[in-house]
């Protein structure tokens, strides 16, 4: 199985956090599951780490990439198609980072961990 993580999923799964629910990280610690953390994410963590809004994420956001790399994640990249079908999105949703989330869920055919209950109006299958 394939599994996106929100970024709130990644952040709280890093941390150990246990707002994560028992299912979910069972479905992230599991071996033969391929779990993917979006280009989108890393954009996010690190822009609300400068910014002040994720003070608690300071060490994460100065090396995203080795922190997904240590976990044996599979980074998902923005490609074209994603930012074009995320930029022409008639959706509501005005959050660019759960934009481009649920394009790429959708677009990849993979469930979302996520405790956005919004992502259940889009299509995409969360996960919580």
């Amino acid at each position: 199985m394939r599994l996106l993580l929100d970024t709130h999923a990644f952040l709280w799964w890093l941390d150990g956090d246990r707002r994560l629910p028992a299912k979910v990280r069972a479905m992230i610690g599991e071996p033969a599951n391929e779990v993917l953390v979006s280009a989108a994410s890393v954009w996010e963590i690190t822009t609300k780490a400068r910014l002040g809004k994720l003070p608690g994420a300071a060490d994460v956001a100065a090396d995203v990439p080795a922190c997904i790399e240590s976990q044996g994640f599979v980074p998902l990249p923005i490609t074209v198609q994603h930012a074009q079908r995320a930029g022409a999105w008639a959706g509501p949703h005005r959050d660019p980072f759960d934009r481009m989330l649920i394009v790429q869920a959708q677009a990849e055919g993979v469930p979302i961990a996520s405790n956005e209950t919004i992502f259940d109006d889009y299509g995409v299958t969360r996960v919580w």
